[in-house]
């Protein structure tokens, strides 16, 4: 996937950052998900019920309380796939666009061109301080079904303040552009 991605970028652009979230917060902020309270709560009442009534369990109920316990095996399985998950996980940041892989069974390439950006935030959750690491979280001119703009994120990355900088940069630069072409535009850019 990241050799697919690194395909996508044009020939006359220039790689200005490229590279994965860090491991351990990416894998820590996918153990202590919002859904984790929910789990631990769940399983306890599930096994509670179960085990008072292992004995004398209809065979009917066994199906049942496994369905029931449908939030804890979604937790399960979100964490067991974000091994998968940051495998696939990419970013490339160029003077031209920003590149993101990632998806767990499918392929997701996107790319946004930093004419496509609106807003570009810096953010570092409680984990991003422990793991000493950001998120840059650039929002886009398109909108989702929603009718909420369009988010990219660039998580969990050691250098965040430096791609931040660049990303905002770049960003601005193609605005100033937009907004005052050619005879109106500034001397400097």
């Amino acid at each position: 996937m990241v050799e697919e991605l690194k395909n996508m970028v044009g020939r006359d652009e220039t790689v200005l950052y490229e590279g994965k979230p860090d491991r351990k917060c990416f894998l820590f902020e996918s153990v202590f998900n919002p859904l984790l309270p929910v789990a631990i709560i769940w399983a306890f009442l599930d096994m509670g019920i179960l085990g008072a009534a292992v004995g004398d369990m209809p065979v009917f109920l066994l199906p049942f309380m496994l369905i029931h316990m449908m939030p804890v095996w979604i937790y399960l399985f979100g964490v067991i796939f974000s091994f998968k998950k940051y495998k696939n996980t990419y970013y490339i940041v160029t003077d031209h666009a920003i590149y993101i892989s990632s998806g767990i069974f499918s392929m997701n390439l996107e790319t946004k061109t930093f004419a496509e950006l609106s807003r570009v935030n810096l953010h570092r959750g409680i984990f991003d301080q422990m793991f000493h690491v950001g998120d840059i979280q650039i929002t886009t001119n398109q909108f989702t079904r929603k009718n909420t703009p369009a988010m990219l994120c660039i998580n969990s990355i050691s250098n965040y303040s430096e791609v931040y900088q660049i990303v905002k940069k770049l960003q601005k630069d193609i605005y100033s552009d937009i907004m005052y072409p050619n005879d109106l535009r500034p001397q400097e850019n």
